[in-house]
């Protein structure tokens, strides 16, 4: 029985955990053995999960990040630990996602990767893994990754530093273990991360984009669009939504706001993801909900939207827009990163970034033109199902071992 090991962040929360654990679960149906290591929560999980470090780790790792803007490069305890336990397990894949975020050391884990004789597949949810400190550059208009980080003009954004600017050298530290190992496969979540990393230091490796993938049982149309309109006080208007665990300038907030004075009061804005200071400071006309971990409460405010806006100025996939389609709702995004191709004509719009004005009239077309919600439908069933995506990667896994599993019945 072949042998799984994940390593991201958190596991089977947020959305690049429950991507790990969902793959698991897949790789399990297959005749495999799952194991996710994970730098904070308390998880549960059908993969075996190890946790990296513990809470005090974290919290020094993070310290000495932000004054001596290293990121990554702390935790060497619980990063040989972990080590000493892929040893023991002798995995015959390697899964990274998330190795940002306070919990490893990258230069040790590669050190030993490099040597150890083990395929490994990094799937890339973001752009850190080529950069000198950020882990997304496009909001900043920045390019200096493409060859060689310097003067870096986010130090304030995470990883936070409060007063060293170590870009250049990040750069070189990742680029130097990054490209030691031989047996690497890069997972790009959309063509547009992976037209990135063609232009960057990893641009030798092979690079197989597997969208990410929805639930198509959990994430369906549902038929309470009027309860949750009343529950909102919208009653009859079109309902725009918007979705993001975290809200912040480049998801788009002031633009939610711009847009509210452009439409009508036949236009309701819901803002789900806010947290309470946000939501009291947001005007007449702009719906706030916090933060919801309940897929069937997500899918229900999708479902009853007219609309999903995703205004986010950069995304390396935009799984709202998905959300959105396989709840049968179409979709407006922005013309940046991998927003536009998870557009087609049947299923929505793209408009210039921060153009309010185009923005507001795409709505109302989009409204009085009702498309069809069966294309949505069949848009996310067709590209976004999460079985076939997660198949995918054990298909990718068995290729790179010379084996082919029988166990999965629904294939």
């Amino acid at each position: 029985m072949p042998t799984l090991f994940q390593i991201n962040v958190v596991a089977n929360w947020g959305s690049t955990g429950r991507i790990a654990e969902e793959i698991g679960q897949m790789a399990i149906k297959c005749g495999w053995k799952s194991y996710i290591a994970y730098g904070r929560g308390k998880p549960k999980s059908q993969s075996k999960l190890i946790r990296i470090g513990n809470e005090v780790d974290m919290y020094r790792h993070a310290l000495i990040s932000r004054l001596l803007d290293n990121h990554g490069l702390n935790s060497n305890k619980a990063t040989r630990k972990l080590i000493d336990r892929i040893r023991d397990i002798k995995p015959d894949i390697v899964h990274l996602h998330n190795i940002h975020g306070y919990f490893l050391n990258y230069a040790l884990l590669f050190d030993f990767l490099k040597d150890a004789g083990i395929p490994i597949v990094w799937t890339l949810h973001d752009c850190w893994s080529f950069t000198g400190h950020c882990a997304h550059f496009t909001f900043a208009k920045c390019d200096k990754w493409i060859n060689g980080c310097y003067s870096c003009p986010q130090i304030n954004t995470y990883p936070t530093s409060f007063f060293r600017d170590r870009s250049k050298q990040n750069y070189e530290d990742k680029r130097k273990s990054f490209t030691s190992v031989p047996n690497l496969t890069l997972v790009p979540v959309s063509d547009w991360l992976a037209g990135l990393l063609k232009k960057s230091f990893l641009k030798e490796y092979t690079i197989h984009r597997i969208y990410n993938g929805v639930d198509l049982n959990k994430f369906v149309p549902m038929q309470t669009s009027s309860d949750v309109k009343k529950r909102l006080g919208i009653k009859s208007k079109y309902m725009l939504i918007g979705v993001a665990s975290v809200w912040s300038q480049r998801k788009g907030l002031k633009d939610f706001i711009a847009l509210r004075e452009k439409l009508s009061n036949e236009y309701a804005i819901v803002l789900v993801g806010l947290n309470e200071k946000q939501i009291k400071k947001l005007p007449i006309g702009i719906s706030g909900i916090s933060r919801t971990s309940s897929i069937s409460e997500l899918a229900e405010y999708y479902s009853a939207a007219t609309v999903v806006l995703n205004l986010s100025y950069e995304e390396t996939f935009g799984l709202t827009t998905v959300e959105g389609f396989a709840c049968g709702v179409p979709g407006i995004v922005y013309n940046s990163t991998a927003s536009p191709e998870l557009i087609s004509s049947e299923t929505g719009k793209i408009v210039e970034v921060g153009d309010i004005e185009k923005l507001s009239h795409a709505i109302i077309d989009i409204c009085e033109s009702q498309i069809n919600s069966e294309q949505c439908r069949k848009r996310a069933v067709n590209l976004y199902n999460k079985n076939e995506r997660y198949l995918e990667y054990v298909d990718l896994y068995e290729k790179l071992i010379g084996i082919k599993s029988e166990s999965y019945n629904n294939q």
